[in-house]
């Protein structure tokens, strides 16, 4: 069976990834738009070099470069979690059930800012996974905040990534003010030099409406179709099931593990609580919250003992994905 297979440490699975990869995105090569226009940065980089980067492209090729690209994040993903030992055994089950997230809704198969940065967000994962050994972080911290900041200028929401820095700052190290400094100063240096750059273009009033979503006030709903909910529902109830294996493991684990997961954790409310700070709201901001919930199903898969509960599982997660592509 699926999961069986790919609790193993096999290169085969390289190719299993990748063929369910293709298979989840079918629906949408088989439906696509005449034409789609991706926007891969935010205007503080567009209104700067001018270029629509994609916007040549073909639906076709959207959809390839996109299946690639997540391909790309679900291995690297994938290596992280393995090097870190946050599954108990190296397998595959990160890069397969990432691949399934970013496939869950159709907006997710194309090119986005959010996919983009999920670059980012995984890099900064096994950076941050990192800090609990070392003894002096204050170099990382200050890397990670220059991150955040380009990270921003792709996709602006992810400025809440700063607040995870200080976040998994309490989670893993004793307070040290520097730390809590550094991660601000790197920040800070990316958006200096990029306000040079506006202000000896003349450009200056432009650099300052950049932070303009900052003042964007809290939207009450997120518009979401009967089917976005109904394609989620198999993913929430692994969830559940993932939370009673937890349960089980949580306290038998060793101190880095539990303190990587608590860090998803915030990661995720972060995430899901950003979304407003883009004018143009979209699904695709979720994307942001697949690597961290592909790691938590990747530990139930994992780590589950009832083979015929966490095959059907994946099955009806796949099966759902699949039906409403096509209707």
């Amino acid at each position: 069976m699926i999961i069986n297979q790919h609790r193993k440490f096999s290169p085969v699975n390289i190719i299993f990834v990748s063929a369910i990869g293709l298979v989840l995105c079918l629906g949408i090569f088989l439906s696509l738009p005449a034409h789609i226009t991706p926007i891969l940065f935010e205007p503080a980089v567009n209104n700067l070099i001018g270029i629509r980067i994609g916007s040549n492209l073909s639906p076709e090729a959207n959809v390839m470069v996109t299946l690639i690209l997540t391909l790309l994040q679900g291995f690297f993903l994938n290596r992280i979690v393995n090097n870190f030992n946050l599954l108990g055994k190296p397998n595959f089950t990160p890069a397969l059930m990432y691949m399934t997230l970013v496939s869950l809704l159709t907006p997710f198969l194309v090119l986005s800012p959010p996919l983009i940065c999920n670059f980012i967000t995984i890099w900064m994962l096994g950076k941050l996974f990192n800090i609990y050994k070392q003894h002096d972080i204050k170099a990382l911290m200050l890397d990670l905040g220059m991150i955040v900041a380009i990270g921003s200028l792709i996709y602006f929401p992810f400025m809440v990534m700063m607040v995870l820095l200080w976040i998994s700052l309490l989670i893993f190290r004793p307070f040290n003010w520097r730390e809590w400094l550094t991660p601000l100063l790197g920040f800070s240096t990316i958006y200096f030099l990029l306000g040079v750059i506006y202000y000896w273009m003349g450009r200056l009033p432009e650099f300052f409406a950049i932070f303009k979503p900052l003042s964007y006030a809290f939207p009450t709903e997120l518009s979401l179709n009967m089917y976005d909910y109904l394609v989620l529902l198999p993913v929430i109830i692994t969830l559940f099931f993932f939370l009673i294996v937890l349960k089980d493991h949580f306290f038998k684990s060793v101190v880095h593990l539990r303190k990587s997961f608590q860090l998803l954790f915030f990661m995720i409310l972060l995430t899901l609580g950003s979304f407003y700070l883009n004018k143009h709201i979209t699904i695709n901001h979720f994307l942001l919250c697949a690597p961290p919930f592909a790691i938590y199903l990747a530990f139930y898969f994992t780590n589950s003992k009832s083979k015929w509960i966490y095959e059907t599982l994946y099955l009806i997660i796949i099966a759902s994905i699949i039906y409403f592509q096509f209707v």
